[in-house]
């Protein structure tokens, strides 16, 4: 099983130099085929482009290669398309995706792959062990349920093996059914929901997911580019925003929908109320988005097989 593993960079010098030799001690005993280390990378102003390429010229092993793509333009950024843009110089059966600011255990591979030999798995996601103020704080297993015309998704119990998603930034997917679906959704870019939407599509289209605990990666999210390099207000902006966009995009089913917009009205006056202007801003941003989101929203349905209640009921807890 050849294997391309895909860590998208945006101005991650220091980060890249910490982190990349060990995802490259992760996968140098692996034995059952070849390992693509793929690094995209956005305009980045650091000096990323050198640490990319010095990280390339110093894989030395057989079975390991290193592989990068340039992006010049940044109206062409976002992580959606950063990660579609090296998904597209893979040529391994599963995709392996991990942030920059991700290290993988040693022994991280085995319990990940075991999985697709079912052929009806689309993705496994690992045991993020992240690191926050309070310590490490153990993540990985996504859940959701259907409150006042949203989609509201926490982290569930992880002594369980389903999950709702797998995150785009310590996962495994099928390759072939990543090309069905055609990847990543620009429409969330340049972050947040963009992986729970390739997941929910995934499971609407009757593939299965998997949570796995004993995969682990350490997770340092505050020396990623979101926090480091956005403003809080605009971080929470877009986070709104993409919640319409999955919602008007994914969800089909009548009286969810029906509960989405008679609670819209609730939403928008409660926010003017409380002067929670980034909700009235995402809510126009994703309005300007509408046509774009109603032409995905028709292509993608016709690969449905499920019923949103046939996926949501499941993660009630």
């Amino acid at each position: 099983m050849n294997l391309s593993i895909v860590i998208p960079n945006y101005n991650g010098e220091k980060i890249m130099q910490k982190n990349l030799p060990k995802v490259l001690e992760a996968v140098k005993d692996y034995k059952e085929g070849t390992v693509e280390i793929i690094i995209p990378n956005d305009p980045s102003t650091d000096k990323s482009s050198e640490v990319i390429a010095q990280f390339i010229a110093s894989i030395k092993l057989d079975h390991v290669v290193g592989k990068t793509i340039e992006n010049k333009n940044r109206h062409e950024g976002g992580f959606s398309k950063n990660v579609n843009r090296g998904v597209s110089l893979a040529t391994g059966d599963i995709l392996i995706l991990l942030n920059t600011d991700v290290i993988p255990h040693r022994d991280f591979l085995k319990p990940l792959l075991k999985h697709f030999e079912d052929e009806a798995v689309f993705g496994v996601a690992c045991m993020d062990e992240s690191v926050e103020d309070e310590g490490i704080v153990l993540r990985g297993r996504g859940i959701a349920k259907w409150q006042r015309g949203f989609l509201m998704h926490h982290e569930g119990k992880l002594d369980k093996t389903n999950t709702l998603w797998v995150s785009g930034g310590s996962s495994a997917i099928r390759k072939k059914l990543w090309d069905k679906l055609k990847g990543l959704d620009p429409l969330f870019n340049p972050f947040y929901w963009e992986d729970i939407d390739l997941s929910y599509r995934a499971l609407k289209s009757g593939y299965k997911l998997i949570f796995e605990k004993e995969s682990k990666v350490t997770h340092e999210h505050e020396k990623g580019a979101i926090k480091t390099k956005f403003k809080n207000a605009y971080v929470k902006k877009i986070a709104y925003r993409n919640q319409f966009i999955f919602v008007w995009k994914n969800i089909t089913q009548t009286r969810l929908m029906l509960s989405h917009l008679l609670w819209l009205p609730y939403h928008l006056l409660k926010s003017l109320k409380n002067k929670d202007f980034a909700f009235l801003m995402a809510f126009g941003l994703a309005v300007v988005l509408l046509p774009k989101i109603l032409d995905e929203r028709k292509r993608v349905q016709k690969g449905f097989v499920k019923k949103d209640l046939d996926i949501i009921t499941i993660f009630r807890e």
